[in-house]
């Protein structure tokens, strides 16, 4: 049987591939995601001849590519992208710090994975770093909820409902047609690029650095997610490249650890990781540190004020009771009145 021929729809379905080469991004991050997902082997996770039984120099040169191709910039925000963001170009501070804060938030309701919530702040910033949006809520929140639709079609195995992704906290509600519209704008924005290295493409196998036994890996994990995420919320991150936010949370979570608490910083350069950045990497923990600490100030100033408020209203109740006067006895009608 011949090969049927198909010019014009040959050309109709090269139109709607993406423009990212197969070779490039795509496949040298799957490598990296499989060699620092899989998990370490028992008794320590090494192996005969003393190297990793589960990330071995192959794979280790794969991840030292994708650090390389860090410096790429089809997949990040433009480089001056920060500096006008503080001006409060092309999108105010506040804005951006409400959309990132409903991502998270409709990513926790929805069960959505870490990835997804990272890769629609990134395309959200992406598209900032190019475009200005008319000064209205609608047209920002039409963005949020656009380019975390297109992050959960990218990573997530059931998509949620678009109606799913607006029921929380949201101003305005749109129709799957508009948001449909708003794609194809951001996609042609972002030249259809969507498949970044993020922080999540090294953490594995920078936990496993850290903890080489294991045995605190999950908790390691969890909190260095927690933490990268909560770190989109200062602009303070876009100065930094993935692989230095992945070490830097990392290293933050292992210090609140009591077993991994005397990990150093410094102690990247033991990791014999080619491209790694010690001074970035230093510095954005220093920035993850100090962003931990004002949440910290912050949770304990609200739970103090809500044990205020609550002292002084049993304070009120409790005079309310003692103070008031009795009420007054209700006099009898003499009879025959």
């Amino acid at each position: 049987m011949g090969a049927p021929a198909g010019g014009d729809e040959d050309e109709d379905v090269a139109y709607l591939l993406c423009t990212e080469d197969a070779s490039g991004a795509f496949q040298l991050q799957q490598e990296a995601v499989a060699a620092s997902t899989s998990p370490p082997a028992a008794g320590g996770g090494t192996g005969g001849d003393g190297a990793c039984s589960w990330v071995v120099g192959e794979e280790e040169a794969s991840i030292a590519e994708l650090i390389g191709g860090e410096a790429e910039h089809s997949h990040s925000p433009r480089e001056d992208y920060p500096s006008r963001l503080r001006s409060g170009l092309p999108v105010d501070l506040a804005d951006r710090a409400d959309s990132v804060a409903w991502i998270l938030k409709v990513r926790e309701v929805n069960g959505l994975l870490p990835l997804t919530a990272y890769l629609a702040v990134s395309y959200m910033d992406r598209f900032f770093s190019l475009h200005c949006l008319p000064g209205n809520g609608w047209a920002m929140q039409l963005l949020a909820v656009t380019c975390l639709s297109l992050a959960a079609k990218m990573e997530e195995t059931l998509m949620p409902s678009i109606l799913d992704l607006q029921i929380e906290g949201t101003r305005y509600i749109f129709d799957s047609g508009t948001i449909f519209r708003m794609e194809l704008l951001v996609l042609d924005a972002l030249d259809w690029r969507l498949r970044s290295i993020t922080p999540f493409t090294f953490l594995y196998l920078f936990a496993y650095k850290v903890d080489s036994s294991g045995k605190h890996m999950r908790e390691l994990i969890d909190r260095a997610t927690q933490i990268t995420l909560a770190a989109m919320h200062v602009i303070e991150s876009l100065d930094h490249c993935p692989s230095s936010i992945a070490a830097a949370a990392v290293l933050c979570a292992s210090s609140e650890i009591t077993q991994l608490a005397s990990v150093d910083p410094g102690a990247v350069v033991s990791w014999c990781i080619i491209g790694l950045d010690e001074e970035a990497i230093i510095r954005c923990y220093q920035t993850m540190q100090q962003l931990i600490a004002n949440n910290v100030q912050r949770e304990s100033t609200v739970t103090t004020m809500a044990t205020t408020s609550e002292t002084d209203a049993k304070e009120v109740v409790s005079s309310s009771c003692y103070s008031s006067p009795p009420p007054s006895k209700r006099r009898k009608r003499p009879s025959g009145t």
